[in-house]
């Protein structure tokens, strides 16, 4: 039970009292003035919700602030954009003979300010995206950084990736430079291992694949983009900030942390090279939910007995 609950059914028991004794006792019994047990008895009617407390807000204010004068406060705020509230205060007093102090200014500064409509932001849809229909008409490439935990020289290396959309057949090497030059001898590669033609290329925006976002050199082909030009590869690059648009590849970099680098040490770049092979011999023959429980040779044997 509330207070005011509390409250309400202790003065009609006082009420009660009241009506079998004088005022006196009852002021005495309960600890209240006089006065305080025959304004409850005079507005008693008879029911209990009577007796809870009313609204003490005053019915008038004399001194509340006009309807010119809180036009006036709009209209500064809103040249000041609702910050500056000093300056605003000041071109009221000077230029709008406003005569409230500044602590009350400030209150309804407040007040003006919370009851200010805010316009609500459109919710973006994304568009849904669109799946490669068959092996090879886009490949998502990426570089993932080895973990230091499973490196015992204390060097970096970078395994880059591919992976095509459709049947989730992957390619991975092993490289101890993060450039475009190294970025051009994976595509190299990855051309001659993939086992059906690539149509696509899709990347995100790293100076290791594109001089887009370098302003001095935004016009410059890189040896990756040239190499894709000279091959007739289509290049895609995703928006800014949008790893997403790269997540199968992005999901493979999470796979292989699992799978191989949790499980591995090596010592050079040598040794690297030589158990991500090995992983990568094994990986594409691993079932997969995305492709209803098949691997991704099984899907790529499929396509290319049905363009048979």
């Amino acid at each position: 039970m509330s207070i005011l609950t509390q409250e309400k059914y202790q003065r009609q028991r006082m009420i009660k009292y009241a009506q079998k004794h004088s005022v006196t006792e009852t002021s005495i019994r309960y600890k209240i003035s006089r006065k305080t047990v025959y304004k409850w008895l005079k507005r008693y009617d008879g029911t209990v919700n009577s007796l809870m407390d009313r609204s003490h807000r005053p019915k008038t204010s004399p001194r509340s602030h006009t309807e010119q004068e809180l036009s006036q406060i709009r209209r500064r705020l809103k040249r000041h954009k609702w910050t500056d509230l000093l300056l605003a205060y000041q071109e009221l007093v000077e230029r709008d003979g406003y005569t409230r102090s500044y602590g009350g200014f400030k209150r309804i500064a407040l007040k003006l300010k919370a009851a200010k409509p805010t316009k609500k932001k459109a919710k973006k849809s994304p568009e849904p995206y669109k799946r490669a229909e068959y092996p090879g008409q886009k490949i998502q490439i990426d570089v993932k950084y080895v973990p230091k935990y499973c490196v015992a020289d204390g060097r970096k290396y970078y395994q880059y990736t591919a992976v095509d959309e459709c049947s989730r057949w992957t390619y991975r090497e092993m490289y101890d430079e993060h450039s475009t030059y190294s970025s051009k001898d994976f595509l190299e590669k990855l051309i001659t291992r993939a086992p059906f033609p690539i149509r696509e290329v899709q990347t995100d925006n790293g100076s290791e694949f594109t001089n887009r976002l370098i302003v001095v050199k935004s016009k410059h082909l890189t040896l990756f983009e040239e190499a894709l030009l000279e091959m007739g590869i289509i290049y895609h690059r995703i928006q800014i900030a949008t790893p997403r648009h790269n997540g199968k590849v992005e999901r493979q970099h999470r796979t292989d942390e699992a799978r191989f680098y949790k499980n591995m040490r090596m010592y050079n770049l040598s040794d690297g090279r030589k158990q991500l092979a090995i992983y990568q011999q094994k990986s594409n023959n691993y079932i997969k939910t995305c492709l209803g429980m098949k691997t991704p040779n099984q899907v790529v044997a499929m396509y290319q007995a049905i363009m048979l």
